[in-house]
């Protein structure tokens, strides 16, 4: 399945994308794509539902954030080699583990907000993964089990504040507008192996990040597991799970975000996300 949610910034509504491209309204079923509702018994009432039964939603609405009430937004740094290696930093032996505000989660087509002051906003086009049950000490075998499914995350970072400004790189990725999620959560089943997607990123047509997920250091199920042995994970929760290179901070000269650029970027079966670059 690929769950949405639709309609005005804090007044969205849960939804699913039918086989034809038409948004069906599940408002009727449940009361939103978020927490306990991502859990696997949950998830497979949703299946059974007739979606040809449920309201099509007219019209071209806004897409919110695939994934409401997100409780942890968890992101992993370093975790594609060659991305690394343009950053000037070592692969890690273990997970880096940094952290965006929930503040900075928006729909995937809203748009990117520079921060004020901002000299160096940077874009990262990265697999996300959501959680759909409480995970504590998983182990890598297992840790699949506890993903509801997938989407596509746009990890905005101002890479002066984050790199420059002193303490955790939290300064520099949290920033408003700074966590494009979606469009969709493409289920677990509906994706497959998720060590196998291309992913992509644009600014103004030009492509700057063309890379795959199986290129990833650390691997989704290595990841969740990782993350259970320090923190419990809970439904809803979002990890942000490392960029491929391409990233402006890598760039010969660097080439940063402006008033007027437009992004698009879209991971292989999850979708597409188009932003609009403004001065915050």
């Amino acid at each position: 399945m690929k769950l949405l949610r639709y309609g005005p910034v804090g007044l969205e509504k849960p939804g699913v994308m039918d086989d034809d491209g038409n948004i069906r309204d599940l408002s009727g079923v449940v009361s939103d794509i978020s927490g306990a509702m991502l859990g696997q018994d949950n998830l497979a009432q949703l299946q059974g539902v007739d979606l040809g039964a449920l309201p099509i939603v007219e019209g071209n609405p806004r897409i919110g954030a695939c994934v409401g009430q997100v409780g942890k937004f968890v992101c992993i740094g370093l975790n594609y080699a060659d991305h690394a290696a343009e950053s000037g930093l070592e692969l890690p032996e273990e997970p880096v583990v940094f952290f965006k505000a929930t503040s900075a989660i928006m729909g995937p087509n809203d748009a990117v907000e520079i921060p004020r002051g901002s000299v160096k906003t940077d874009w990262e086009v990265e697999l996300g993964i959501v959680i759909g049950k409480e995970t504590k000490y998983v182990s890598e075998e297992d840790a699949l089990d506890h993903v509801a499914g997938y989407c596509v995350v746009n990890d905005l970072s101002e890479r002066d504040f984050q790199l420059h400004r002193s303490g955790q790189w939290v300064k520099g990725k949290s920033a408003d507008t700074f966590g494009p999620i979606g469009p969709w959560l493409v289920t677990r089943d509906e994706v497959g192996d998720p060590q196998a997607l291309l992913m992509y990123l644009e600014v103004n047509g030009d492509r700057y990040q063309d890379g795959s997920t199986s290129t990833m250091h650390f691997g989704v199920a290595t990841i969740v597991s990782h993350l259970s042995q320090f923190m419990s994970l809970q439904p809803g929760d979002v990890i942000s799970t490392g960029t491929p290179p391409g990233v402006g901070m890598g760039q010969n000269p660097q080439t940063y975000l402006k008033p007027g650029d437009k992004i698009e970027l879209g991971i292989q079966g999850l979708g597409v996300q188009r932003q609009e670059v403004v001065q915050g």
